[in-house]
């Protein structure tokens, strides 16, 4: 965008605007603060002009919907063609618990699945393992088997609606799980659409829920992507995840940073196997917070477009378009969610999922109001699917593509972000790459350094979350209808898996986890034998248990 007044012309009006209005006014209306920051610490101006993106150049940094460098979207019609999938997550007790859910939001209008599973599945646990007591079902649901799974999807058609499965370190067991279930359910791999998260990156710097060292468990995760290369091609077999590392503290930039590099990084390994990166960069997918400011939230993710595309182009030599568009999954933030006043998260959903369409998403979760207490419950479920309703069919910012475009306050601050972008990417290529930064530390430190830096400004009241730090009222929370976890679900849960241990063919079994643990020792893909160990009803658990001796356990250095 070039303004067609000289900036020197401008500049001397804003000064006589300063001297002559702003100032006079203000001597008798002081602002509320000498520096207004946005959530992620970079200084918000008091007013944005044509000055402020002379540099920008529409054609170069903009351009148009479905054409590089993708910043207005990364299609050409948007939402006026299609709206985004509306993906509410659903996940506890049973798979029968769970594809309860799963039919009630399908019939209340959700476009999308999303599969939350318990701890004892995320860290690679079976629920019959000592350590999985008292937590099987509880904050998600319990899967140790591909039966399980087949319950868990049980009369969905898995050709029609997508399914994203919020899973990391043993995400490849999980993704077998499931093309097992399609084929035995007699659906086509060739049809299925959906995302197994799959980013162990963000593991090892922001979540912490990790199974082996970075190094094989980046190799699995590049295992995982040749294969959907080759026969998934409808499925993303990654999604590479921002929204972790920003619950955990960081800024906007550091999100947006950390989460493209550990894509560049995921890149680059698939690369080595000798894969063009046309043949599988368009299933790579992203998955980004949307918190509650803003302005900020917006220009975040049409940076991250911008960004992706020239990284893709210039540093990997990508020709088609497919493999520049950044398409992104979005949440709202579940760090906002206060459990005083829940009712109040309401009003932040609402907010955060605006931002998140302004901004260009491709699916959009948003929390229920009761979040910080429990599981959502279905009340807060139906209410956050219809807010994303309402933005899409009532508020009219769907109609139009890339609204806040032109903004000079959202193109500064978008091109304020790519900038703080490409300096964090300067430094992790200093250091070595993503994964000498695990190894050192550099990414946590980071984060924790920005973390404290946002607690300092809210003990300072430079930020406040209204009904808790400002505007509290002390009387008891209005009554909310919780979600109700059974007492039984682990003893349920476990008479399962007795049944599939008991009819499964343990020599089968041994076979094939005898010929996973000989695969993992080579460089060979490690999909076919998992999914041939899955097909025996190997659990989660035993196939964790043969690559531990191979892979070891990964132990963090703590960073404080």
């Amino acid at each position: 965008m070039k303004t067609q007044e000289r900036p020197s012309a401008l500049g001397e009006a804003k000064e006589r605007w300063e001297q002559q209005t702003l100032f006079p006014f203000a001597r008798r209306r002081p602002e509320r603060r000498e520096i207004f920051l946005t959530h992620g610490g970079e200084i918000l101006e008091r007013l944005y002009t044509p000055e402020d993106v002379r540099e920008l150049d529409y054609a170069r940094d903009l351009g148009f919907p479905g054409e590089f460098p993708y910043t207005r979207g990364p299609y050409p019609t948007m939402y006026r063609a299609q709206t985004w999938t509306m993906r509410q997550i659903a996940g506890f007790g049973t798979g029968d618990d769970t594809n309860r859910r799963f039919r009630y939001l399908i019939a209340q209008g959700q476009t999308g699945l999303s599969t939350d599973f318990d701890m004892p599945t995320l860290m690679g646990y079976d629920s019959d393992d000592e350590r999985s007591e008292g937590e099987v079902g509880r904050e998600g649901v319990a899967v140790d088997t591909v039966d399980d799974m087949l319950t868990l999807y049980e009369g969905i058609d898995l050709e029609k609606i997508s399914v994203s499965m919020t899973i990391n370190a043993p995400a490849w067991i999980l993704l077998a799980m499931y093309l097992v279930v399609a084929e035995e359910r007699g659906f086509d791999w060739k049809n299925l659409s959906g995302t197994a998260q799959n980013d162990i990156v963000k593991e090892f710097i922001s979540q912490k829920e990790w199974i082996f060292p970075p190094r094989p468990s980046i190799r699995i995760v590049r295992d995982t992507i040749a294969y959907a290369a080759e026969h998934l091609p409808r499925y993303n077999p990654v999604n590479v995840s921002g929204y972790h590392t920003r619950e955990a503290g960081s800024t906007a930039i550091q999100e947006v940073a950390f989460t493209l590099a550990a894509g560049i990084a995921y890149v680059e390994e698939v690369t080595r196997l000798g894969l063009d990166v046309d043949a599988f960069a368009p299933r790579l997918s992203f998955y980004f917070v949307s918190q509650i400011d803003f302005l900020e939230e917006v220009a975040k993710f049409r940076a991250a477009r911008r960004i992706w595309a020239r990284v893709m182009k210039e540093r990997f030599g990508a020709k088609k378009p497919e493999s520049m568009r950044l398409r992104f999954h979005c949440q709202t933030a579940g760090a906002s969610c206060t459990a005083r006043e829940p009712l109040n998260n309401i009003a932040r959903t609402a907010i955060e999922g605006l931002a998140a369409v302004c901004g260009g998403a491709q699916s959009l979760h948003t929390n229920g109001y009761d979040e910080a207490l429990q599981i959502p419950s279905e009340p807060a479920m139906k209410i956050a699917l219809r807010t994303q309703q309402i933005i899409a069919e009532e508020s009219g910012v769907a109609n139009t593509i890339d609204p806040l475009a032109g903004s000079y306050a959202i193109e500064a601050l978008t091109a304020e972000i790519e900038k703080g972008v490409l300096r964090y990417f300067e430094e992790i290529d200093r250091r070595g790459g993503v994964v000498r930064c695990v190894d050192e530390n550099y990414f946590q430190s980071e984060i924790a350094d920005a973390a404290f830096a946002f607690q300092k400004r809210m003990e300072r009241g430079e930020f406040h979350f209204v009904g808790v730090s400002k505007y509290r009222d002390d009387s008891p929370n209005p009554h909310v209808e919780l979600q109700h976890i059974d007492p039984s679900v682990g003893d349920r849960q476990l008479a399962r898996l007795r049944v599939t241990k008991a009819r499964r063919d343990g020599a089968r079994v041994e076979r094939a986890l005898a010929e996973l643990a000989r695969v993992a020792e080579t460089d060979e893909n490690v999909m076919p034998a998992t999914l041939e160990a899955v097909r025996a009803r190997a659990t989660e658990g035993e196939i964790v248990r043969t690559l531990v001796p191979l892979f070891g356990r990964y132990v963090e250095t703590p960073v404080f």
